[in-house]
């Protein structure tokens, strides 16, 4: 079993990944709150979107890693 090189596996770059992702979604999730009236119900509902995002994009990033 061979070790996969470092830039196939990359933690940091993962949680940026996420990160980035759930910001996204909760940026979002706001802009679309406050034009309906409601941002903080935007924004949780952007979250929970964001979440569901980053975990996709995490998996479809480094799916070949192991």
């Amino acid at each position: 079993m061979q070790a996969a090189s470092p830039s196939s596996q990359n933690p940091a770059g993962a949680g940026g990944l996420l990160l980035a992702v759930l910001v996204a979604g909760i940026g979002a999730g706001v802009g679309v709150g406050w034009a309906a009236g409601s941002p903080g119900i935007g924004a949780l509902i952007g979250a929970v979107i964001g979440i569901l995002g980053g975990i996709y994009a995490v998996y479809r990033r480094y799916r070949g890693a192991y």
